[in-house]
């Protein structure tokens, strides 16, 4: 489980999020949504322990500072960052040595095949194009098995295959019991497996939605979303 509660980050006078609140359950898929400069990507960095912030973040009861915490989370930034001169295959390797893994090659072996990317091993990260790096970093963040995943527009670049493989990935993980959060300007792409929307203007969550709330009105997700933001909605 995921815990954001009264999360505000400042960038000097500039509020970039302001008491945001909110938790994901065990096997809950939520999903933030909102125009660039929404305050997105700063919770997502600040959950992922890499901003300072006023508040509190916890996983499973942790508070996200903390190693045990960090070593539960997964994360796909927006923009995959490889080390040009590592390979595919030892970027896994360093992910595995990083988290202390044991026993990880024939996971390892799965995802690289999942995601096309077996024929790719020996591969350096300089040499792949923009999908194949944002696949190499689906991998790494799953490599660990974590039980909190952040997605941070994760389809961008991807192939129709990945996105597809993707896809049903997110399905199983949510099966076994894994919280994730999905920032995406890409409503469509979520449309099938939201449970908990939360719709961010101007730094603060001005909105939530739940995925029966969405079922009992017929509005689709994206409806939602233009309803509220473009004040037509409560």
């Amino acid at each position: 489980m995921l815990e954001v509660s009264n999360v505000s980050k400042k960038y000097g006078k500039v509020v970039a999020n302001s008491d945001i609140n909110f938790q994901v359950n065990d096997g809950e898929i939520t999903v933030l949504l909102g125009p660039n400069g929404a305050g997105k990507s700063t919770i997502i960095k600040c959950i992922c322990g890499l901003l300072r912030f006023e508040g509190k973040i916890s996983i499973d009861g942790i508070q996200n500072r903390e190693l045990k915490a960090k070593a539960k989370i997964g994360y796909v930034p927006e923009m995959p960052v490889l080390y040009d001169m590592l390979t595919v295959e030892e970027h896994l390797e360093f992910i595995a040595r990083g988290y202390n893994l044991n026993d990880w090659k024939e996971y390892g072996e799965e995802l690289l095949k999942r995601f096309e990317l077996d024929d790719k091993r020996t591969k350096f990260g300089k040499e792949l194009s923009k999908g194949m790096q944002q696949k190499v970093s689906i991998c790494c963040a799953l490599l660990p098995k974590p039980k909190v995943i952040i997605f941070d527009e994760p389809l961008v670049g991807l192939d129709p295959h990945a996105i597809k493989s993707l896809r049903e990935t997110i399905m199983e993980l949510k099966s076994q019991g894994v919280s994730m959060v999905i920032s995406t300007h890409m409503i469509d792409s979520v449309e099938d497996y939201w449970d908990v929307a939360h719709i961010m203007m101007k730094g603060k969550i001005v909105a939530t939605k739940y995925k029966e709330e969405s079922e009992n009105s017929n509005k689709s997700l994206e409806e939602l979303f233009f309803s509220i933001t473009e004040g037509k909605g409560e």
